[in-house]
């Protein structure tokens, strides 16, 4: 008794391990389907996951489906059910499940008789596929209908057809509404109803009524069909998801069902999602084990000229070609064998080109180490040793020279860019430029400079960046690495004294007279500073309209100091060559060479003279001996006829007096002896005085009005020598330098 309980026991063991070995062997036959221990056929159909029958066979891994909506039924091994209907297939990779579902047949006589058929879908991931099925109606003069009813929501569909007359002109295979029709399925079919009848009743035998949904291309309307219809039950498709959100909503939750090398899609799917294996993966991508590698060498899937020249890679493969051969190793590229000369040229032209990279590399580093011993090598031609010396040793850093970099220049002017050029001069060119730190700047380019200047230039350079007056181009710093030094100035946006006057000219009741005072005031106290206030006494030796800028409110800003010489302060006078610009030049300096501050003074005259008649320093247009705008003045004040020269639309009743009083010390200024013209400091002093007027108006008397007379008229005598000649600029001056030599003119530092 006990060895046949033994015996039971044995039996029962080595039966159930054949069962799992067998179903080991037929999981492993490609990839895995179904869970372990699972069931994964019934019958002729595979059964993939999430799809299972009941529980695994190994103890503790729970149910073989993913939840009770997949749950099927084997009926005897060889029918398998889903909720109680038959299922004729499972895929995983279309997301849809196959079912033979009842035709609706109504054999009635055409009294309103109907019959109906059900299929109950519990689940929002399970509904009838619109693009897999059809709905159709078989029969004479019938009517079928298909309902969904789903979320308290009903939808309908349906077709009919008649025979009355026309069922000797119906033709197999045409579903056209004649004995046969068929309408497509609408989306999200879910519980569905189908109901068939009999619409008409012509007191004949109308046959069966056959209504149902089957899947596309498997029926085939026949003409006999309408007096013994074939089947019972037909295939239809169902599409299935998984899990109740999108995609993006499911794969932060737990139970997300992708798995290894898988993606989630949820296009043109109303519940849920489905998975799919990525591009070169294969298997079941609900399976735990996710999808696994396909080897498209084994499987053909690939495009080398062979198996043998095909290697496998994670998702995907490469070819490759024989030894002694080249190509891509491919059906479309081929393999070719290599050719020795091609080799050789191949090689060869790689040496080639690693050489030339080395030469280059090795060209350029000595280029960059030549550029920079160049730039240092200028550097301390420039003075640049002197000028850090002396920055070292000023206590107040913050008006300290900024020593600037070629390349902060280029960058700043876009590689000295001829559309930024704001002015050019004797002395160079001025580009507008913008540093880093978005400040707007001016650049001096400047021209060749004397070897024998460089501690002066150095010295200029540290003295004018010591300068601090509202009336005087502020200088910020100096490049001195290149052949030129180049300086850099803060920017003056309102163009210069001579673009004002000259776009002010002709016009009518011009209102600038005013501002001219105000400016020609602003100019003088800037000169006066430079002569008398300057640590070292500057004088500027170019002094002209075109160098006094103006800044949107029309403040001076005297600019251009590059023709400027700093005075010692045990000296009035410096021997230099002549410089300057013609019809400014002080001729008392360009007979005797000897620099003074009186030059200046002279300059500023013309100035003035410019401000009250509009005229430019020098025009062509007047008499040979009037061709300087100073002769022109003064022969105007000496024949009485200042107002005539007066620039249209200055003179009004209001400033008549001021224009006299500038006039006269314009002719102060123009005197040819620099001793007899007053210091910059007085000029400026009479100019205040002069904007006072208004504030402080004199009574314009008779004897005033003669005193102004006199006094312009002889302002104007004083330039001219005693036998009535005019001074004629570059020939001639006053009786005592009559014998002087001709003077030629020097654009140099």
């Amino acid at each position: 008794m006990k060895l046949n309980t033994k015996l039971t026991q044995l039996c029962t063991i080595l039966l159930l391990t054949i069962f799992m070995v067998t179903i080991v062997f037929a999981s492993n036959e490609s990839f895995p389907s179904s869970l372990p221990g699972c069931k994964n056929t019934c019958g002729d159909v595979k059964i993939p996951y999430p799809f299972g029958i009941s529980n695994s066979l190994i103890p503790n891994h729970g149910p073989c489906f993913l939840d009770p909506f997949y749950n099927l039924t084997c009926e005897n091994d060889t029918k398998l059910l889903w909720s109680d209907i038959q299922v004729s297939n499972i895929s995983v990779i279309e997301g849809q499940l196959e079912l033979l579902f009842f035709v609706s047949s109504n054999c009635g006589n055409g009294n309103g008789s109907y019959n109906q058929s059900f299929l109950d879908i519990f689940d929002g991931r399970f509904s009838l596929s619109t693009r897999e099925n059809k709905f159709l109606t078989v029969g004479c003069n019938s009517i079928g209908f298909l309902r969904s009813t789903y979320e308290k929501e009903t939808f309908y569909t349906g077709c009919l057809t008649i025979c009355d007359g026309t069922r000797n002109r119906i033709e197999n295979g045409a579903c056209s509404g004649i004995g046969c029709c068929q309408v497509d399925i609408p989306p999200m079919m879910r519980n569905i109803t189908i109901q068939s009848s009999n619409y008409l009743d012509l007191n004949e035998s109308l046959g069966c009524s056959n209504s149902f949904v089957v899947k596309n291309g498997f029926y085939n309307f026949s003409v006999s069909d309408l007096d013994n219809f074939p089947s019972e039950k037909l295939p239809l498709i169902l599409d299935w998801s998984v899990g109740s959100k999108h995609c993006n909503a499911s794969k932060i939750e737990d139970g997300y069902a992708c798995k290894n090398n898988s993606d989630c899609y949820d296009e043109d799917i109303d519940f849920g999602y489905r998975c799919k294996c990525k591009d070169g993966y294969g298997g079941n991508p609900y399976h735990p084990d996710g999808c696994t590698d396909i080897d498209e060498c084994k499987t053909g899937n690939n495009t080398c000229i062979s198996e043998k020249h095909c290697r496998n890679t994670d998702g995907s493969h490469e070819c490759f070609c024989p030894d002694g051969q080249s190509g891509n190793g491919t059906l479309a590229g081929g393999c070719h064998k290599q050719d020795v000369i091609t080799k050789v040229a191949i090689g060869a032209s790689a040496g080639i080109i690693v050489l030339f990279v080395a030469i280059s590399s090795l060209y350029l580093t000595y280029q960059k180490r030549k550029l920079i011993k160049l730039k240092q090598k200028f550097f301390q031609k420039n003075g640049g040793s002197i000028l850090v010396q002396q920055l070292s040793t000023r206590e107040d850093t913050s008006q300290a020279a900024q020593i600037f970099t070629e390349e902060e220049l280029k960058k700043a002017t876009k590689k000295y860019d001829e559309s930024l050029i704001i002015g050019r001069g004797g002395f160079g060119t001025v580009y507008k430029g913008v540093l880093p730190d978005n400040k707007i700047v001016a650049v001096k380019k400047s021209k060749i400079i004397d070897a024998n200047q460089i501690e002066q230039f150095i010295n200029e350079v540290v003295v004018l960046t010591q300068i601090n007056h509202r009336n005087v181009v502020k200088l910020l710093g100096c490049c001195l690495e290149t052949e030129v030094p180049s300086l850099v100035y803060e920017f003056v946006s309102n163009g210069t004294l001579f673009d004002f006057i000259q776009s002010t000219k002709d016009k009518t009741n011009n209102p600038t007279w005013k501002t001219r005072l105000r400016i020609a005031a602003e100019t003088a106290g800037a000169l006066s500073y430079l002569h008398s206030a300057a640590s070292i006494p500057i004088i500027h030796r170019d002094v002209k309209s075109t160098n006094i800028l103006l800044d949107d409110n029309y403040t001076a800003k005297v600019s251009d100091f590059g023709a400027s010489r700093l005075v010692p302060l045990d000296q009035t006078e410096i021997a230099t060559m002549v410089q300057g610009t013609l019809g400014y030049l002080d001729p008392e300096y360009m007979q005797t060479h000897q620099l003074t501050e009186k030059s200046d003074v002279y300059s500023f005259g013309v100035v003035l003279a410019e401000l009250l008649t509009g005229d430019k320093p020098l025009s062509f247009n007047r008499q040979e001996e009037t061709i300087s705008l100073a002769m022109h003045f003064l022969s105007c004040l000496k024949q009485d006829k200042l107002f005539d020269a007066i620039q249209v639309g200055i003179l009004d009743d209001e400033n008549k007096k001021e224009i006299k009083e500038v006039a006269i010390l314009a002719a102060r200024c123009l005197r040819l002896r620099g001793d007899e013209r007053p210091s910059m400091r007085e000029v400026a002093m009479e100019l205040d005085g002069i904007r006072l007027m208004e504030k402080h108006p004199w009574n314009d008397t008779e004897q005033n009005f003669e005193e102004s007379q006199h006094l312009l008229h002889e302002a104007s005598c004083s330039i001219y020598n005693e036998t009535g000649d005019s001074y004629n600029p570059g020939y001639s001056g006053y009786d005592s330098l009559k014998d002087q030599p001709l003077i030629v003119l020097d654009s140099g530092r």
